[in-house]
């Protein structure tokens, strides 16, 4: 198969979808690789790197588009990108769809097989491909927030660990799947009061277990965010329901009841956020108050730590890119079942039931797709 990797264009996203490693497997087993000049040499990647491991190396991102059946990314191809897609060709890639309307919209017209990330499930359950992204998320947040906690960004002025004879600050973690985790482990090791909201009580008493008089472990329902959020400095949003748009647990209400200079970090950005006021940053600009209280929501956080990102996000794919290019894609779905949980666009229809349902989309079966 002939697989192309572009570089990415997104603002400040500096991530490759394959390093020279991942391009060496795939030439082993056969595959034609075609990289983009100078795709991961912000990261210390260069061209020879990957000449070296088989590759070659084309000019801009429009001869790789053409040269590839496969196209490997990272985050979800922009406008000029999608104009590049055409019928037949694969998009492997983080789509985030269920916000992103227009983008969906193009990927249908394109004819492009689009299969997210987000959305490929594991033997063992959960989404391998998203894990490692909400792992270093989770991390990030918390020196994020830190960092949104100081005056000069608009912040309260508070440590998170307080100061002898001080009390440390009251860091509240909405979820507590792989993202929430990685921040309450942050937040703890920088010795602040924390408390972790999640819905699934068998969940609650894992963390419990784990972290036990470090963490305050709560039962999430309405009051229960609404008496925490109102405590706490620093507000970090991991909420997560798989290819659909995040649930608002923060209302503009709510919002206005905060204390002045607390902070609300939304790692569910990417799915549309978990607070009613939030909207997308970069790293660009990364934050924005709404009445007094600092949000940090760029929405490829881990873009800014891209070399680490970009090692663990290839551990994660390349067992799938591998698939996908030694058998075909129309094979690799037909008999791999979370392969084919990540596909959400095939022939001009969505194919995910939550993109349809919060795009307001007709909902194809993926199975059905195929067979037709």
């Amino acid at each position: 198969m002939r697989i192309g990797v572009p570089k990415e264009i997104k603002v400040h996203e500096y991530r490759v979808g394959l390093v020279p490693a991942s391009v060496r497997e795939l030439v082993a087993h056969g595959h034609e690789v075609f990289v983009q000049s100078g795709a991961a040499e912000r990261i210390d990647i260069t061209d020879d790197h990957y000449r070296r491991a088989g590759a070659t190396i084309l000019p801009d991102a429009a001869e790789v588009f053409a040269a590839a059946d496969l196209i490997v990314k990272v985050k979800e191809p922009q406008v000029v990108e999608r104009a590049m897609l055409r019928p037949g060709q694969t998009l492997f890639t983080y789509l985030h769809l269920a916000p992103d309307p227009e983008q969906a919209k193009d990927l249908m017209r394109s004819g492009v097989i689009a299969i997210a990330y987000e959305t490929v499930t594991g033997v063992r359950g959960g989404l391998p491909l998203l894990s490692p992204m909400s792992e270093i998320a989770g991390r990030m947040s918390i020196q994020a927030g830190a960092h949104c906690l100081e005056m000069e960004q608009g912040g309260r002025g508070m440590l998170l660990g307080g100061s002898a004879g001080v009390a440390p600050a009251n860091v509240v973690v909405i979820g507590g799947g792989v993202a929430g985790v990685n921040a309450v482990r942050m937040a703890i090791g920088l010795e602040a009061a924390v408390t972790c909201i999640d819905v699934n009580i068998e969940r609650l008493y894992a963390l419990d277990q784990q972290f036990a008089a470090s963490l305050n472990t709560i039962f999430s329902t309405r009051q229960a965010i609404e008496d925490y959020v109102l405590q706490a400095d620093l507000v970090i949003g991991a909420v997560l329901v798989p290819g659909a748009a995040a649930p608002k647990l923060i209302t503009k209400e709510l919002v206005k009841e905060m204390k002045r200079g607390s902070v609300i970090v939304d790692i569910s950005i990417d799915q549309g956020g978990f607070s009613e006021t939030s909207h997308p940053t970069t790293h660009a600009n990364p934050s924005y108050v709404v009445d007094g209280v600092v949000h940090y929501c760029v929405a490829n956080m881990p873009g800014a730590v891209a070399r680490t990102s970009t090692f663990a996000l290839n551990n994660a794919t390349l067992p799938f890119v591998l698939e996908l290019a030694d058998k075909g894609t129309l094979a690799a779905l037909r008999t791999d079942p979370h392969l084919l949980a990540g596909l959400n666009v095939f022939g001009g229809q969505i194919t995910y039931p939550a993109v349809a349902a919060a795009l307001g989309l007709p909902y194809v079966d993926p199975v059905t797709a195929l067979a037709a």
